[in-house]
């Protein structure tokens, strides 16, 4: 595997900070998936698309978008009709894809290099995300496996439920660090940790 440097790196300071005087309710990291792949299916394919995306990762994804599946070393969701996200920890994703999605059913981008991926864990994770996102991050709203498409100032952001109150965010890589920087800011209200 080759190791990429992280664009957090400069502002990723491992420990607790803020005010956990009730405790640490939020988790932090950077996950580093060793493939981040996004697919698209040409109209009318998407079925085909999802049924590919099955035999690939293994993981079930239900129709339409916004619905997605994890198992805690691949994950995959759609973020618009006929649009997935599909990360694994092992390299080589795009590669098996590019195999299995003939030009006729639609296309294979590798994000590896461009993309960060953040955890953000934690009874209050829902909490610190909607300072961020005008989305309803209520588990009943959004649940287990599930993603979202959508921007904080500029900042294109891809979410993932992957937990209960656990989240995974994937941004450009040339914002992650500013990115990261917020996400610490606006979780020291109520404790948080980098792991």
């Amino acid at each position: 595997m080759v190791e990429r440097q992280s664009p957090l790196e400069p502002e990723f300071h491992v420990g607790s900070h803020g005010n956990f005087e009730h405790g640490v309710e939020i988790l932090l990291t950077e996950t580093r998936p060793g493939s981040i792949v996004q697919l698209a299916a040409w109209p009318g394919e998407e079925k085909k698309l999802i049924a590919t995306i099955r035999t690939v990762t293994g993981l079930t994804l239900p129709d339409g978008a916004g619905g997605g599946s994890s198992d805690g070393v691949k994950s995959v969701f759609g973020f618009a009709p006929g649009k997935f996200t599909v990360a694994d920890e092992a390299e080589g994703l795009a590669a098996a894809f590019a195999k299995a999605v003939t030009p006729a059913l639609g296309t294979v981008t590798d994000l590896s290099h461009g993309r960060t991926a953040i955890r953000i864990a934690g009874p209050k994770a829902e909490w610190v995300l909607a300072k961020f996102f005008a989305i309803d991050f209520a588990l009943p709203a959004f649940p287990v496996g599930a993603g979202r498409s959508t921007a904080h100032h500029d900042v294109f952001a891809q979410i993932q439920r992957t937990g209960a109150d656990q989240f995974d965010i994937y941004v450009f890589r040339s914002f992650a660090r500013s990115f990261w920087k917020a996400l610490c800011h606006a979780s020291e209200e109520v404790g948080y940790e980098v792991q």
